[in-house]
């Protein structure tokens, strides 16, 4: 009796010592590191096997978030909507189809806004107005984007990311993430070379200027004239190898419509006019395209996809309401009730205006991070599908290259976050005894992301000691 008492008095001085160990040992990094004479840091640590922190530092300051703001979307969304919840996207029609296969009436394309769907979604909802019998409509091919309101662009996003493809035009009606893809293979010498676009439609020109092989006519330029909302696809330059690029459309929902009424004529579907409008109640709907959450949270976490994070964020308003026209701010408030009453934080002291962490108003703090991190622990429901579909180190999503050589190396589970002046880290960890930490990082006023990753990647290193 006397050894086992011995025995468990050794093994307590152990976890005593383990735990001071990661504080001297954190503290030392945060007082000796270079990066910090010219920026801030604040960190949370708590250990969940044991239910109690483990190390703060500057834990409950606001700070700008970046992308790892997806971790209060993404656990919110699980609780709020569940696993089994889906993005829908429908087809309906009015009036009736007679015998001569005419719709006399008009065919309705009701937008649910699914950031995922792609072009194989669109055929599939061609193929669907083959299969009611459809081969003409009398009336017009109506959209209805009702869901939403019309603001496409998010409160405090930078105006010059519209050029990029990382932040498309936000929509109830998306297709390809609001993008096309434009390939360039190089021809002979002194030739133009050959350029091929997808999804194929009408809605966008192609204006090829570049040459083949010609190195004093500059680098491939792939391009839109993003300054006028113009969608003619400019290739100019020298074309010496084939390459690609992704560009996003101006009018999300102009080019979904356009390019779906483009393939209904390819299939020989008379059709005249395109309009915008409210699908009534007597519709008669023919095919439904639903994604699951999972599809979404998985691309969001992982690939830190802005699309698919503003999807969670919009449809904790859209989801249950027969509301029209759901804009930003009644997101916001989903977010802030869902914070109130189960995170157990007042949504006054933080700022949340966005679901990507894309938005320069966002304000919030590590301590807040980590009590999201705590929710998703002790609710299974949420908790399974949040750690599968965060990224893992050195395997996959933003961390596939990251602390590979570390003890951190497939211990580490967590979310990224990368804007101008912010890096930012959180998630879970595993320690060397099996204990699971929730961890939040969050590196302000920083001009190298390198080093600011290199820091978070020696935290996780400790905790994975």
């Amino acid at each position: 009796m006397r050894k086992l008492g011995l025995l468990l008095l050794l093994w307590a001085g152990i976890f005593r010592l383990y735990g001071q160990d990661i504080t001297v040992r954190l503290d030392s990094l945060v007082s000796s590191s270079a990066l910090l004479q010219t920026s801030e840091v604040g960190i949370s640590v708590f250990n969940l096997t044991q239910g109690k922190p483990v190390y703060a530092y500057q834990d409950r300051k606001l700070y700008r978030p970046a992308s790892v703001e997806k971790v209060i979307t993404s656990v919110t969304a699980l609780a709020r909507l569940g696993e089994s919840y889906t993005f829908d996207t429908r087809l309906a029609y009015t009036g009736t189809i007679g015998q001569d296969s005419v719709l006399h009436g008009d065919l309705m394309l009701i937008g649910g806004f699914d950031p995922e769907f792609m072009e194989e979604d669109l055929d599939e909802l061609a193929e669907a107005v083959l299969r009611a019998g459809i081969r003409s409509i009398e009336g017009k091919l109506v959209a209805d984007v009702s869901v939403m309101d019309s603001v496409y662009w998010g409160s405090g996003w930078a105006w010059d990311d519209a050029q990029y493809s990382f932040q498309p035009y936000l929509s109830p009606l998306m297709l390809n993430r609001g993008c096309v893809s434009v390939s360039v293979k190089p021809a002979q010498r002194g030739h133009r070379p050959e350029v091929e676009v997808t999804p194929e439609s009408d809605y966008y020109v192609i204006d090829n200027r570049a040459v083949s092989h010609i190195p004093h006519c500059g680098r491939l330029r792939i391009e839109r004239d993003w300054m006028h909302n113009e969608n003619a696809i400019h290739i100019t330059g020298n074309a010496n190898r084939a390459c690609g690029q992704l560009l996003s459309m101006f009018s999300s929902q102009d080019f979904f419509v356009h390019t779906f009424a483009y393939k209904l004529r390819q299939k020989r579907v008379g059709l005249d006019s395109l309009a915008y409008g409210i699908c009534p109640e007597e519709a008669t709907y023919i095919y439904k395209v639903s994604r699951p959450l999972e599809a979404v949270l998985k691309r969001a976490l992982k690939k830190s996809d802005n699309l698919c994070a503003e999807a969670l964020f919009y449809h904790l308003a859209i989801g249950g309401s027969e509301r029209k026209g759901i804009g930003a701010e009644d997101a916001q408030k989903a977010v802030e009730r869902f914070m109130r009453h189960q995170i157990k934080k007042e949504p006054d002291d933080y700022s949340i205006v966005d679901g990507s962490g894309v938005s320069m108003y966002n304000y919030i703090s590590p301590d807040l991070l980590v009590e999201y991190l705590k929710y998703a622990y002790a609710h299974k429901e949420v908790f399974e599908p949040f750690y599968a579909a965060l990224p893992i180190a050195g395997v996959d999503g933003t961390l596939r290259y990251r602390m590979r050589k570390s003890n951190a190396f497939r211990n580490v589970h967590a979310k990224t976050g990368t804007v101008k002046g912010v890096s930012s880290l959180a998630g879970y960890v595993r320690s060397a005894k099996g204990d699971l930490l929730a961890f939040a990082i969050i590196n302000q006023n920083i001009l190298s992301g390198r080093k600011a990753r290199l820091f978070q990647d020696k935290i996780c290193e400790i905790l994975a000691q």
